[in-house]
């Protein structure tokens, strides 16, 4: 029993400051230091960053309220839905402050706010923290604790070094990680990639700063006296700024190249595959950071569909529940609930939702208000009708098929046929038709 109440009280280990897992960061491979700064500096990794950072920033975030029947509405009237869909905190947007921690998830694989609440326990502001100020840590207790070195140039609190924030007060977005509390940095895990990708792109930098000769041998036929001021002078005049200037040689001197070609060395290819490499660690489709060598017409929008299902919903996922878990409390968790609207990603083209609008329309799942509610339109008046649902009449239940047919058949009325005497006849067996008299 003691064991087990000793495993629980372990100490979580930060990404950046476990001292298990300080091999991650630093040197690679390459030889090239890699950590989240020096890896913004590649494209591949800023244009990732960017485009699922403003992703999950552009979406709209509401705050909804269960109501009777299982219908939900947005809690405008709750503080906390200001606070998530408009203003954080009066520095910044809910915009701003979204893309700046999703920012910190990607690079570092935690995401951290501190939670500034009143006197009556209400939230009335969100702050961005530094992850890599942040230590996570548990107290004598076993209860997991959050400290922050401060600085200077953070807000002023009248607080300086470090600081011990209770659960309560900060709100943590973990990424992928090993023990379920804190996450580990992406840029850490392929630091080897990355380091290839930038031992790459200062290879091509170094190779036209040298012009399009890069290496060689300049052959004299007699004895060079002073070589030195040989190769001084020719580095001079013909690299760097001089560069493709074309070279007098003198004596029958004769140059020649050793370098190799880049396109032997295969250096584009190299190149290209590292910022496809960089986009398989986001999870990034590669038409999307520039790269449209497989993409076309005809498949880049399911691409971009797939993008939302496959890369940004496991995110949304994330951000939604741990806001559900640090924000709201547990009086208010079985009546409110966080929500991302991703219904404006998965819209498609114009004749795509005008089909898809015209099934839900003629099926009765949605309203003419209901439609134009999506496409940003003004309400029809409910007087005329825009918010009927309606159904296609010709469809009923397999139970009920031919129904309307037995009731015609049960309840149909025998008419008597009047003869030409006069007289009239019920036999409805009998042809109603008088018998033509045979001479």
């Amino acid at each position: 029993m003691n064991f087990f109440k000793g495993w629980f009280k372990r100490k979580p280990t930060n990404s950046l400051n476990g001292s298990g897992y300080r091999f991650m960061m630093g040197g690679s491979t390459s030889g090239k230091k890699v950590n989240e700064r020096s890896a913004m500096q590649m494209t591949a990794v800023y244009a990732c960053v960017r485009i699922l950072s403003e992703s999950i920033a552009s979406l709209p975030v509401h705050l909804y309220q269960y109501e009777s029947e299982g219908n939900k509405a947005k809690a405008v009237k709750h503080p906390l839905y200001r606070i998530l869909h408009d203003e954080p905190n009066p520095e910044m947007t809910s915009f701003v402050f979204r893309e700046t921690l999703m920012t910190h998830l990607l690079l570092w694989g935690n995401a951290y706010a501190q939670i500034i609440r009143n006197g009556k326990g209400e939230i009335i502001g969100l702050y961005p923290l530094m992850p890599n100020r942040m230590t996570v840590d548990r107290d004598s207790n076993g209860q997991i604790i959050y400290q922050y070195q401060m600085q200077d140039s953070d807000a002023h609190t009248g607080k300086s070094g470090s600081v011990t924030l209770r659960p309560s007060e900060v709100l943590h977005v973990p990424g992928l990680g090993f023990d379920g509390l804190v996450g580990y940095s992406p840029i850490a895990m392929a630091k080897n990639a990355i380091g290839l990708s930038i031992a790459t792109e200062e290879y091509g930098a170094k190779f036209f700063a040298n012009g399009a000769t890069p290496g060689g041998i300049l052959e004299f036929p007699g004895t060079v006296k002073n070589p030195e001021s040989i190769r001084e002078s020719w580095n001079k005049g013909f690299s760097g700024n001089n560069a493709h200037k074309v070279a007098i040689l003198e004596e029958g001197m004769k140059y020649t190249p050793i370098s190799i070609s880049p396109e032997q060395a295969q250096f584009l290819e190299t190149r290209k595959f590292q910022i496809d490499e960089i986009a398989r660690i986001f999870r990034v489709p590669p038409h999307m950071v520039g790269d449209l060598e497989k993409s076309s017409f005809s498949n880049i929008e399911q691409q971009s569909l797939e993008f939302v299902k496959y890369t940004l919903e496991p995110w949304i996922i994330r951000w939604e529940q741990s806001l559900n878990r640090a924000l709201l409390t547990e009086k208010e968790k079985p009546d409110y609930f966080v929500k991302f609207n991703v219904d404006g990603l998965l819209r498609g083209d114009y004749q795509s939702r005008m089909n898809g609008y015209a099934i839900a329309r003629q099926n009765g799942w949605m309203s003419a208000n209901d439609i134009r509610s999506l496409e940003q339109l003004d309400l029809i008046p409910d007087e005329l009708g825009g918010d009927l649902y309606l159904i296609n009449g010709n469809m009923t239940k397999l139970q009920d098929a031919g129904i309307f047919a037995n009731k015609e058949n049960n309840n149909e009325e025998v008419l008597e046929v009047e003869e030409p005497d006069g007289g009239k006849r019920s036999d409805p067996g009998k042809n109603p038709i008088p018998e033509r008299h045979h001479r």
